[in-house]
């Protein structure tokens, strides 16, 4: 992409009503723009990460076993008296009413509608286990909006709902979306500590909470340093049901729920940190299922209803968290995986005609290899094109003059560690294809 016909309003000063690192750098680097309060338009590179994020979440979700659907955004009233949530769940539900009278609403989740697709359309045992999720737009008319994406009325969620017969099946289907989730923050480039989080009426200790460190993060952890030595972030092939029940036995709690005088951790053990929640997975068992009378016949023939977990991720907050986790003075630091591109040109001189045939060569070459390239080509200085390029954090950085260009080198910068080399044009290709 040429950066002279795309859509990146970077912006020099800190926007006065940015309160955080995330959400001064996405309005900065030209990721989003505020619509109202707590509701963001989508620009063109934060658009591309939040996809990019949502395409890792989706791999992770099939990988687990889990099937996509969409489910729509406005749900009927009806489903939420069923359950019995519609008046208690307070004036964060936006509710409407449309022409012919019915009531209906913006949904914050998806529990009640997932649980009446299933009592409508599986009746044997035959057809569990089963879960399905849909990565959708969420409204929740928060009090107070704030940090920008991270703290929003209007977000992205990826939510899931396992169904099984009993309660041994639904500990399993848990335990694959607790792996599938530390999967899935790795690949994000993140360390991800599973958080014990309270399980509320139904007991147990079936509820996880997924926090990833960061320096500017709202909780404040305590751990066992054991759960580093899992290597969370090298996880890969089947997971033994022994090291997820190793895992899940490990001490993380957030400060308020921390009691050092009985602490079960060892002081030299016990690890501090703050944290981001990013993910949450939930055994709810029957909550929903009784009274909305989801069943199944069972292997005896009678009905049996069904157990239930969900488990969701902030599919948008998880843009806003990679910030907080990765940026310095100069603007964010993308990790490759999620990077709205691999690579940017920036054209020392672009009225200088070898230079500038240089820079096209180069970029027709990397879409040529489909390297994901931003070609700074616009006629502009140095600084104002080193300083945008720094900004916007993507993980590479191709820097095209004169004088390398004497040399037959190309400089390439490391946007994480600053670290900067010279290349010819295919070891430059090589490198970066």
């Amino acid at each position: 992409m040429r950066l002279s016909n795309y859509f990146i309003p970077t912006i020099k000063e800190n926007p006065a009503e940015a309160q955080i690192v995330s959400h001064r750098l996405m309005l900065r680097s030209g990721m989003i723009r505020q619509s109202s309060a707590g509701i963001y338009i989508w620009l063109p590179t934060g658009l591309r990460v939040m996809n990019k994020i949502a395409d890792i979440v989706r791999e992770e979700q099939g990988r687990a076993g889990a099937i996509e659907l969409l489910m729509p955004t406005i749900q009927p009233a009806e489903l939420w008296q069923q359950s019995g949530r519609y008046d208690a769940y307070g004036k964060e539900m936006l509710r409407i009413t449309d022409r012919s009278e019915r009531e209906m609403l913006y949904g914050p989740t998806n529990e009640e509608m997932i649980t009446d697709l299933f009592k409508n359309n599986v009746k044997t045992y035959k057809d569990l286990p089963l879960n399905l999720y849909h990565i959708q737009w969420k409204f929740r008319d928060e009090v107070r909006p704030r940090f920008g994406i991270m703290r929003g009325r209007e977000f992205l969620m990826k939510d899931a709902y396992s169904f099984d017969l009993d309660f041994e099946g639904a500990k399993e289907s848990y335990n694959k979306m607790y792996v599938a989730y530390l999967r899935t923050f790795a690949r994000l480039g993140l360390v991800a500590i599973p958080v014990r989080a309270d399980a509320g009426a139904i007991g147990g200790d079936l509820s996880h909470e997924f926090q990833i460190l960061a320096e500017t993060g709202e909780s404040t952890l305590y751990y066992d340093k054991g759960i580093e030595s899992f290597e969370l972030a090298s996880l890969t092939g089947d997971i033994e049901s022994e090291t997820v029940s190793k895992l899940q036995s490990y001490y993380a709690m957030e400060e308020e729920k921390h009691d050092p005088e009985n602490c079960p951790v060892p002081a030299e053990n016990l690890r501090t940190a703050k944290g981001i929640e990013v993910g949450h997975i939930f055994y709810f068992g029957k909550k929903y299922s009784e009274p909305m009378g989801a069943k199944v016949a069972g292997p005896d023939g009678k009905e049996v209803v069904v157990e239930m977990g969900s488990y969701g991720i902030g599919v948008s907050r998880l843009v806003g968290a990679l910030i907080e986790a990765n940026h310095d003075d100069k603007g964010i630091i993308w990790p490759e995986a999620v990077a709205p591109f691999k690579v940017g040109i920036i054209n020392l001189r672009a009225k200088d005609e070898a230079c500038t045939a240089a820079c096209d060569d180069l970029y027709q070459k990397m879409q040529d290899r489909g390297i994901e390239v931003l070609y700074d080509d616009r006629d502009a200085g140095p600084g104002a094109k080193f300083a945008d390029m720094d900004l916007i954090g993507l993980p590479w950085q191709v820097v095209v003059g004169p004088k390398g260009l004497e040399k037959g080198v190309y400089e390439l910068k490391n946007r994480r560690t600053d670290e900067r080399i010279e290349l010819g044009l295919e070891e430059l290709l090589n490198k970066l294809g």
